[in-house]
């Protein structure tokens, strides 16, 4: 397919250094969420800027970990996650489950209600919206893996703003 991009414009592609992608990237703001979920007593959970709708019919999530993520592998066992969409007031939470506060596992679950989704998964009692998901595919691509999430149920909560990430910060959408 690059090749096939070379040949109609007529340009070569070059190599694209990483610190200038992500500096690039930067520039997209987006919503944040954790993704989370539970084998048995066992909750693994991680903040995302990568969810987007993908169906409509049937309801299908996109979501996107690292390769290396103990959230990754404790979806793939669990073979469910939720995905919580965070308020302003959730920039703590955005925080612990990036990894920031130095928590993993349950430990990032605790002094926060949780109720149980359909699927077993975690789903975050205040999120603005809380998609509870079976794990339809996930596919492997370089650094990561696109997790296809198929939405079984819907949780919705208050409505007050999002908390996005833009430019390496969490902040307030307005």
């Amino acid at each position: 397919m690059i090749d096939e991009a070379e040949r109609m414009t007529g340009q070569r592609l070059r190599n694209v250094d990483m610190s200038a992608f992500r500096h690039a990237m930067r520039s997209l703001a987006s919503g944040v969420a954790i993704v989370a979920a539970a084998d048995g007593e066992a909750r693994v959970g991680a903040t995302i800027s990568s969810l987007a709708s993908l169906s409509l019919t049937p309801p299908t999530l996109i979501i996107s970990l690292s390769r290396s993520s103990t959230t990754l592998a404790g979806l793939r066992k669990a073979g469910a996650f939720s995905a919580n969409v965070l308020a302003a007031r959730h920039e703590h939470l955005a925080d612990r489950f990036s990894g920031r506060s130095g928590l993993a596992g349950a430990k990032r679950f605790e002094g926060q209600r949780w109720a149980e989704g359909v699927t077993g998964a975690p789903i975050l009692t205040d999120a603005l919206v809380s998609f509870d998901c079976l794990v339809e595919e996930v596919i492997e691509r370089h650094s990561h893996a696109i997790v296809l999430g198929s939405v079984v149920s819907i949780a919705e909560g208050p409505d007050e703003p999002a908390l996005v990430h833009w430019r390496g910060v969490f902040a307030p959408s307005q």
